[in-house]
């Protein structure tokens, strides 16, 4: 297992590196387990928030974090269940929340993720030379059952709903909706620890981030827990807030197109100014807002 951390690494650190800060020690890293239901967990470690379900069906998770801490996660699973790890479902291709494919896989679990996140994945490997062969080790880390639009899953007494949600975060997201538990787990399209996030080289979209807010909206109702990518278990009330304050942030920056103003002075002019305390630096957000807009404001 040590040996496919390091080549999955080592072949993820090629991807979206603009988005991804040099990996920390993870030897101190504890997995922590929260319970959400009575079959429904999710797992904070170092990455994305893992989503659990457990029950008699087997264990089937959302996302793995980095491959270094792959032995931990499987020992925090195995302390919720006895039954095997089964299915891994990747929200996106960032590797907080697919380094450990390769690992998990090679326990046995089946990879499914958007066709995109392969395409992304493989050619992360690649370089984007389709007359590169990928190896073993670089096969077992790629999802092997992919999607377009949906695919469902029955599995531990619940109606699992995957649904890709456009361009956002990247050009492969999904949400993945427990139903009876009325939980989604958004991935890193939706976040509690800062703005927006967009890896447009990957395809991603702050208009398409604010298209997939509205998504979200429109399929949950008031009782909808929502497990995000990054942050803390949050209310359909906390999406309509972070959606309003994109809203505000849009038509600010669209206004000041309209006004003349280059990207340099609106980097300048304290447009999020109310809201950065809570959000941090939005000297992210703001240029692929205005990248955005730039084409189709007259």
């Amino acid at each position: 297992m040590k040996q496919l951390a390091k080549l999955l690494t080592a072949g993820l650190a090629c991807i979206s590196g603009s988005l991804m800060a040099a990996q920390p020690d993870f030897s101190e890293v504890e997995i922590i387990p929260h319970q959400l239901s009575d079959n429904i967990y999710y797992l904070q470690g170092q990455g994305g928030n893992i989503g659990v379900s457990v029950g008699d069906d087997g264990v089937f998770i959302v996302d793995d974090q980095f491959a270094p801490l792959s032995e931990k996660i499987l020992d925090a699973l195995e302390g919720l269940s006895d039954e095997p790890l089964r299915f891994v479902l990747n929200t996106h291709h960032h590797p907080d929340h697919v380094g450990g494919n390769a690992n998990m896989a090679e326990t046995g679990a089946v990879i499914i993720a958007h066709e995109n996140v392969r395409t992304i994945l493989s050619n992360g490997f690649t370089g984007g030379d389709l007359s590169k062969s990928l190896t073993d080790e670089q096969k077992l880390g790629l999802p092997i059952v992919t999607f377009n639009d949906t695919v469902n899953l029955h599995l531990n007494g619940d109606s699992i709903h995957v649904f890709h949600v456009g361009p956002g975060h990247t050009g492969g997201d999904s949400f993945v909706y427990f139903m009876e538990d009325n939980i989604i787990h958004t991935g890193d399209v939706f976040r509690t620890t800062s703005y927006p996030r967009v890896d447009a080289g990957s395809g991603g979209s702050f208009h398409g981030i604010v298209a997939s807010y509205e998504r979200l909206l429109e399929v949950s109702n008031a009782d909808t827990r929502f497990l995000p990518g990054h942050g803390v278990v949050s209310s359909q009330a906390d999406v309509r807030e972070q959606l309003q304050m994109f809203y505000t942030i849009h038509n600010r920056v669209q206004d000041a197109i309209r006004g003349g103003m280059t990207l340099e002075q609106i980097m300048s002019a304290n447009l999020t100014t109310e809201y950065d305390d809570r959000w941090g630096d939005p000297t992210g957000i703001l240029p692929v807002i205005y990248n955005e807009l730039i084409g189709l404001v007259h």
